[in-house]
């Protein structure tokens, strides 16, 4: 029986050149259900509507034990694999995955598919078209399985100042920290930030050197390698390397005693699934926040992908994991050609933050200006920002005026917030060694990550899943309302809006209406 959501087509302009049987063994993620036999997992209108500002957050044993997949759902696809003469590579209880390893023909016959390697623009892949097959004792069991298809994923979401103008504004990140009031006295200290990294990678002498450059002492930052992805820089800050070094970069200065672990991960569907999963489910560094800056249009990702990746976020909220996510930088169309209006995902998840991006004039330490950011007619990229047509207006966005999504449906709306992120209004950082100015949204993500960090040490106890508050009166009142600007499909204006959601921090504010009983847990 097919298995719903899993349909693959080609990507554009691919051919076929051959098969992939002789190319040796590969690995597979396999996603199960959530357990049900010990509580009902939270539905997202519970979350929205918590009795207390922060509900009890569960830990990560404890939601192995409440949430995580049931020893039956795993022994039936222990079955599975030894019938299919499959390797169980590993389990995991809380992320609900299973690592299976094979030859291409033996996958080809267990999961009713042909496997071909395509040629495109950037390269080849291994790719399959239509869905996947699984066998009926399986359905509702297993909800996903992905790294059959090896296509690139997910693109980054820096913008690097190309052609520097007479104009150009160049800031420090703790510059921008400071303008947009991050809480004075604390440095995110005891936080751990994650970082779900597809490629690229960075040196611990050219970090080191480039905190020492901004006046901070180096942050501690470990690398996690996970399906074998590690940490590799290319030397190219062209890059994957200006992702990693960029978000490590922001975040380590506007947070300078946060530890950041980043998350090495293939750039595949499977790849950002295994990757988000390690961060949120690591008993060793325990992230408090994950920020991500990489993703695509919605349309780009399966049903069953977005389905498990947004299941992934919802178990951050239910464990106090704030995940913050850049919404792109390809405007309304999100860099699609000619296309419809769409946003990007993993941002349009309603577990997230999402984060767009703005214009930030500054004299010294206070804001001249702020606009939407925008500059698709220099090529240089403009934020992201929209209504999904994929997930739901969620219950917390039901009193600002979000518009109707492109098909006419009631939608999740992007951003939530926003932050400086124009590549001529940009961040002063240094990749492979090079100073370098960059901008996109893959600097907002890690700037609020840092804002978050430093309000968790003030607080003592993560924020966890804030979006129902954020979008309270007196909380969203909190942001620098940005009411001037568009993103060639929606216009700013006061209150929420689909370019920068509430609009920018200020971060001290922010505090004081985020304050409140520490939670337990």
């Amino acid at each position: 029986m097919e298995l719903p959501g899993s349909e693959r087509s080609p990507l554009p302009g691919a051919r076929s050149v051959g098969q992939p049987r002789a190319e040796g063994r590969l690995e597979v993620t396999v996603l199960v259900r959530r357990r049900t036999d010990r509580s009902p997992y939270p539905a997202l209108t519970e979350l929205a509507s918590p009795p207390s500002p922060f509900p009890r957050r569960l830990s990560r044993e404890e939601f192995a034990e409440t949430h995580g997949a049931h020893p039956d759902d795993l022994a039936r696809v222990r079955e599975f694999a030894l019938r299919s003469q499959l390797e169980v590579r590993s389990e995991a209880v809380g992320p609900r995955l299973v690592r299976l390893a094979g030859t291409v023909e033996r996958f080809e016959q267990a999961f009713g598919i042909a496997l071909e390697r395509w040629a495109y623009s950037d390269g080849t892949y291994r790719g399959r078209t239509g869905p996947i097959q699984i066998p009926s004792e399986l359905d509702q069991v297993v909800v996903g399985v992905f790294g059959l298809d090896d296509r690139p994923q997910a693109q980054t979401h820096f913008r690097r100042r190309r052609t520097p103008a007479a104009t150009d504004r160049v800031y420090p990140p703790a510059q921008v920290a400071a303008a947009y009031a991050f809480p004075p006295g604390v440095e995110g200290t005891g936080v751990s930030i994650g970082f779900l990294e597809l490629g690229g990678g960075f040196s611990d002498a050219e970090m080191e050197a480039y905190f020492r450059g901004q006046g901070f002492v180096p942050p501690t930052i470990v690398a996690v390698s996970v399906d074998g992805a590690k940490n590799l820089p290319t030397g190219d800050p062209s890059g994957p390397d200006g992702e990693v070094q960029l978000d490590l970069e922001v975040a380590g200065s506007v947070a300078s005693g946060a530890s950041l672990v980043a998350y090495f991960a293939p750039n595949t569907d499977a790849g950002f699934l295994d990757g988000l999963s390690a961060a949120l489910h690591d008993t060793v560094h325990h992230p408090d926040v994950i920020s991500i800056s990489w993703g695509g249009p919605e349309p780009s990702w399966t049903a069953q992908a977005r389905s498990a990746l947004n299941s992934v976020c919802a178990d951050a909220a239910v464990m106090g994991v704030t995940v913050l996510v850049a919404a792109g930088d390809g405007g309304a169309s999100d860099g699609v050609e000619g296309g419809p209006l769409v946003v990007d995902f993993p941002a349009s998840s309603p577990y997230v933050l999402a984060c767009g991006g703005t214009t930030l004039v500054l004299d010294g330490t206070t804001i001249s200006s702020e606009v939407v950011w925008n500059d698709l007619a220099g090529g240089e990229g403009a934020t992201g920002g929209g209504v999904s047509e994929d997930f739901p207006l969620p219950p917390y966005q039901s009193t600002p005026p979000v518009p109707a999504a492109p098909n006419g449906s009631s939608g999740r709306g992007v951003p939530d917030v926003a932050g400086n992120a124009d590549p001529a209004t940009g961040y002063a950082v240094q990749v492979d060694g090079t100073e370098a100015v960059y901008g996109g949204t893959s600097a907002v993500a890690p700037l609020w990550a840092g804002l978050v960090a430093r309000c968790i040490q003030a607080r003592g106890a993560p924020l966890g899943f804030f979006n129902p508050i954020l979008y309270r009166p007196g909380v969203s009142e909190t942001c620098h309302d940005i009411t001037s600007g568009n993103n060639d499909g929606y216009s700013a204006g006061p209150g929420w809006d689909a370019c920068t959601g509430w609009g920018t921090p200020d971060g001290t504010k922010l505090l004081m209406a985020l304050r409140g009983p520490p939670s337990p847990g």
